[in-house]
Order: C-alpha cells, then sequence, then structure tokens
C-alpha cells in the first residue's frame, strides 16, 4: 500500500474514532486501530515521529477550553491544540494546570485529547500520565481511593496489599482515562537527609524494595485487561535513594561505587525489568563512579544504554525524568538537551523546558545528521509497542458513564482501608497505648487537613477534641496557643511532618513545649519516622502518611480497635550518636 493511501485509511479510521469520542459519554467502545504499530510508523513524518517522543503538559480543563498559560508557553488556546500543534505522544496532567477537577471531568478531558490526536497528524492515540505514587506524591484526590503510600506499604511487610493498591490505582486511572502512571518509586531510601524521595521510597533495604518494585509493577500492568490497566514507569535510574540534594534545584552527585550500587541501588529495577515494567525513568543525577561524563545520567550513554540497556538487558521504554528539572538544565541549552538524551538511550522526554525548542531540537539534529533517522525510528518503534500492548492504540477513549462504577467504590475504599491499617508502626510506648478513654483530646501539629482528619476520626468515637493546626514551620504565636490548649486537655496528639529537617525545627520546639506542660502527649509522625529520634516521649507513632486513609488507622490503633503490626522499613538513626540507631530496621511495637 502507498504512503498516501495508508495515511487515507488510517485518517477514516480515526474519524471513526473520533466519532466514537464524541459519544463516549453515552458508552460507545472506540473500533479497533486498523494500523500496526509498523505501519503507523511508515507513515510518519519526521516531524511527527519527533512529536511522539514527547510527553508534556496543557492546561485547562476540557480539550476546548481556552487558557492564558496555554497561549503564552504554547501558542495556542486550548489543550487541544496543544496535542494538534506538536503532534505529541503524551500528556501529563497535574492540579497545577487546571486539569484534575473530579473523575468524571478527567474522563472527559481524556476523551478530548484523545480525539484531538486520532483526527491530526499521524492519527496516534496519546499516553495520558500524571504521577498518582499514592501518599506523599497523590495528584488526584478523593473521591478517587487514596493509599498511604510506598514506605507505609514497606512497613506492612505484605508484597501482595502493594500489588494489590497498584491494581486498585491503575484500574481507577484507567477508568478516567489515563493509561500511564509515573509509579512506583525504585529508589532505596538509604539517606535518612533524602529530600525528595524518603517516604516515596518502599524502604532501605534493597530486597524489601526490589519486592514491593515488582509487586508494584504487576498490579498496575497484569492485574486486569490490557485495556484496563496502566502503564507502570520504575523511578528514578540508577538509583536516587543516597542524595541529600533534590534534583528540581540542583544536581546532586551520588558516590557509589560499583559494587555499592549493585547491592543498593540495582536489586529494584532488576526486579521490576522482570517483572515487565513499561517504562524506566531515567534520574537527573550525577554518578562519577560508575560514569566518567560528568553528565546527569538522563544524558550519559554509559548509565541509560550500557547499564541499563546492555547489563540489565531493558528493551522497554525509557524516559527522562522532567527536563525542566535543574538537575538537567544546568550544563546544556534546551535545544540539546532532547538530542543529547536520545543519544544516551532515552526514548521519551518528558516536559521540556520548551516544547517547540526541543522538537525543533531534534528534528535538526536529524537533518544536520547528529542525529540518525533510524534512532527516532527506534524510539517511535517502542513508545508505540508500547500503547498497542497495553491497548492504548484500539481503544483510546473511556465510557464517562460508568466512571464512578470504578473510581472510589465502596470496595476500593475498604481495601484501601484494611491495607492501610497494616502500615500504622509504635516506635514507643511506655504504657501510653491504646488510650484510655480520656474525657478530652487536643490535637496539634503539621497540616491542617491532617489535624482536621484526625480530630474528626476522634470525634466519631466519643471524645470531643479540639485541634490546631500548625503548619510545618509554627509560630511563637502558634506554640504559645497550643500550649494553653493542651493545659485544658487530658492527652495531647502531635503530628509532625519531616521535622528532622533545620528548616522545621520549630515543629520539634511545639513538641517539647507540649512535652513541659505536664500532660500525656502522643507524637505522630506523618511522614518520615525520623522524627521520632530528636525528641524523648513516652509515645511515638509512625504512619508514613498525612492522609485520611492513615489518620483513621492512627485513630484505631490509638484507641485500641486493632493492634499495630508495622515495622520501620528503613532504620532511625540517634542524631546525637552517629553510626546507632535510636529505632533500628524492623523495629514496632504491638500488644
Amino acid at each position: 500500500m502507498k504512503t498516501r493511501a495508508r495515511r487515507a485509511v488510517v485518517a477514516l479510521s480515526a474519524i471513526a474514532i473520533g466519532a466514537a469520542a464524541l459519544s463516549a459519554t453515552g458508552g460507545a467502545v472506540a473500533p479497533a486501530q486498523r494500523l500496526s504499530p509498523d505501519e503507523l510508523l511508515k507513515q510518519m513524518t519526521l516531524e511527527e515521529k519527533a512529536g511522539q517522543l514527547f510527553i508534556t503538559y496543557a492546561y485547562g480543563r476540557t480539550a476546548d477550553t481556552p487558557h492564558p498559560k496555554n497561549q503564552e508557553e504554547f501558542g495556542v488556546d486550548t489543550p487541544a491544540q496543544v496535542v494538534q500543534k506538536y503532534h505529541l505522544g503524551g500528556i501529563i496532567h497535574f492540579a497545577w494546570t487546571d486539569s484534575l477537577y473530579d473523575p468524571k471531568q478527567i474522563a472527559e478531558l481524556s476523551n478530548g485529547l484523545q480525539n484531538a490526536a486520532v483526527t491530526s497528524g499521524a492519527k496516534v492515540p496519546l499516553l495520558i500520565s500524571t504521577d498518582q505514587e499514592q501518599g506523599q506524591i497523590t495528584r488526584i484526590p478523593e473521591p478517587a481511593t487514596q493509599f498511604p503510600g510506598s514506605m507505609a506499604l514497606g512497613a506492612g511487610r505484605n508484597p501482595d496489599d502493594a500489588g494489590r493498591s497498584a491494581a486498585i490505582t491503575g484500574q481507577e486511572l484507567r477508568a478516567m482515562g489515563l493509561n500511564q502512571n509515573f509509579a512506583p518509586s525504585g529508589d532505596v531510601n538509604v539517606n535518612p537527609a533524602n529530600p525528595v524521595i524518603g517516604v516515596r521510597s518502599f524502604s532501605s533495604d534493597p530486597a524489601l524494595a526490589a519486592q514491593f518494585t515488582a509487586a508494584q509493577v504487576r498490579g498496575y500492568q497484569d492485574s486486569a485487561k490490557p485495556g484496563e490497566t496502566v502503564s507502570a514507569a520504575v523511578k528514578h535510574f540508577p538509583g536516587h535513594g543516597d542524595t541529600n540534594e533534590d534534583s528540581h534545584t540542583s544536581l546532586p552527585v551520588i558516590e557509589h561505587d560499583r559494587q555499592q550500587w549493585e547491592q543498593l541501588d540495582a536489586p529494584p529495577f532488576r526486579e521490576a525489568i522482570g517483572a515487565g515494567t513499561d517504562m524506566v525513568m531515567s534520574a537527573h543525577i550525577v554518578v562519577p563512579k560508575l560514569d566518567d561524563s560528568g553528565e546527569p545520567s538522563t544524558l550519559a550513554p554509559n548509565v541509560l544504554t550500557r547499564m541499563l540497556r546492555n547489563e540489565l538487558g531493558y528493551q522497554g521504554v525509557i524516559v527522562t525524568d522532567s527536563l525542566k528539572m535543574d538537575g538537567v538544565r544546568e550544563k546544556h541549552p534546551d535545544a540539546e538537551i532532547p538530542v543529547l538524551a536520545l543519544k544516551a538511550g532515552a526514548d521519551v522526554m518528558l516536559m521540556p523546558f520548551n516544547v517547540q525548542i526541543a522538537i525543533d531540537g531534534v528534528v535538526n539534529a536529524v537533518r544536520t545528521g547528529q542525529l540518525t533517522e533510524q534512532r527516532i525510528d527506534e524510539s517511535v518503534k517502542r513508545i508505540l509497542a508500547l500503547k498497542s500492548a497495553r491497548g492504548v492504540l484500539d481503544n483510546p477513549f473511556v465510557d464517562v458513564s460508568k466512571v464512578y462504577e470504578i473510581v472510589g467504590t465502596r470496595k476500593h475504599v475498604f481495601e484501601a482501608q484494611a491495607i492501610t491499617d497494616r502500615t500504622t508502626t509504635v516506635l514507643r510506648n511506655e504504657g501510653m497505648l491504646p488510650l484510655k478513654a480520656p474525657a478530652t483530646i487536643f490535637v496539634t501539629g503539621a497540616g491542617d487537613k491532617a489535624t482536621a482528619a484526625l480530630a474528626e476520626r476522634i470525634k466519631a468515637r466519643g471524645p470531643r477534641p479540639t485541634a490546631l493546626a500548625t503548619g510545618l514551620k509554627p509560630t511563637p504565636e502558634q506554640i504559645n496557643q497550643a500550649v494553653e490548649e493542651a493545659k485544658r486537655n487530658d492527652i495531647a496528639v502531635v503530628l509532625t511532618n519531616a521535622a528532622w529537617n533545620p528548616d522545621n525545627k520549630a515543629q520539634l520546639d511545639l513538641v517539647r513545649a507540649l512535652q513541659q506542660t505536664g500532660k500525656p502527649v502522643v507524637a505522630v509522625a506523618v511522614r518520615d519516622p525520623y522524627d521520632a529520634a530528636h525528641v524523648e516521649l513516652p509515645a511515638w507513632i509512625a504512619t508514613y502518611s498525612d492522609k485520611a486513609v492513615a489518620m483513621e488507622s492512627l485513630a484505631r490503633v490509638l484507641f485500641g480497635e486493632i493492634a499495630p503490626v508495622g515495622k520501620l522499613p528503613v532504620p532511625v538513626p540517634d542524631p546525637n550518636q552517629p553510626g546507632v540507631d535510636k529505632y533500628p530496621f524492623g523495629h514496632g511495637l504491638s500488644w
């Protein structure tokens, strides 16, 4: 079949699919894609191929919503026009792009974006994605089912729970039209001062992290039919767990040698590859003992091609972390970054700083001989194969009328609560827990939503608590107010959130001030458990999450409705005794 005739076939197919999309709210099912990935590739122009290599965002709650930010950044008005202008391979959603309001709206937006894709350019459906890691990184809130996140699952020690949480999350995403999730984190958090990974990691133990990473890959990808699952993207290769810098704002250097990398960082990625992960995401970190180029791993052939492709045998899609991050923009102009990423071995470039400059950079590199078109074809083939395997080419649309039959169902919420109940970890208890029906309780500490959620859960059990949220950096006035309130109550429960971080040391001042009132105080680390080593109290609990689902589990533990079974998935070091753990890996009390 000649190219022109082939284009006519796919155009007719796309028009039919687009018509189905317009009636998808009524339950229409899109017809199957008539062209195979190889046939699709043959009918693409160079510009269309280049567009497939990029995933970026667009602003607006519907595909046809004009938004001033679209005009400012992309020179067009609507999300649909962004897709059409650049022939994009994918779109990623955030709250700050005005894309995520409620499940039905997200599904309608997804259908509109897919309609724009299949009726323009190469007529190829999109990967539509977000970062729904759960826990700290949760883009879509309730009524989507909420989980406490990776480190909490590590504390639960149940890989089936990890897999099931991924399956529920993935099926709900797919019901909303998202077919790709940038999760899970395969990073092994061996550095307690890590500002960017922390509770996003399952554990500091490579074997435990590897087991849970693979379980989640299978949960996302294998728990249902391909058209009902999402692609997993294990991140951040070669491992972002041992850094005390944030690659969003700097270029971290990790000094692991080959033996350390093999023992500490590699196991989760090996297991994820064995589990068939659709994607692996690169890290913007420098690893001088593994690669002497001085480049971030995203741009390093030794890391992406030699280590990931050749040594680990990974043949799937390699996606970069966001190209807006300072960690990758430190050394090169924006037009060169995607070219260098492709030369290093990447297939998909995520969120370039300027999409037009990035795509033009790739096209010009082919036309000037810096890249071959064959190299571009290799990546596009992988992308199309992923879309085909995940059922995106055959049926990119969702039935909006059935969204709430899947998203946030009573069954899913019940399962999420049961899983979360198995993660709460009691680190210290000198006879205070469970609480003996105190008459009055004062809830305070970091996080408006967390303190309100816990107060609500306590109130549902009888006591009428008072609550005062102080934020990450409580002021002296807030501390004084909390002290006075504590004096009027029988017991105080104080929530800490990364209080180990020197920037948040006022939280520790709050805990100590409450302790000095003489009233019983229970402290709860609702993010990293490392907070528990900084103040001596008779009761410390770790939830690893400030989500409402974690606060319900906390209330159940506080009142003795369930016995805590969580075990620390990381050691908690003693800040006053280097090399000594205040609470060792695996520690956890029960009754």
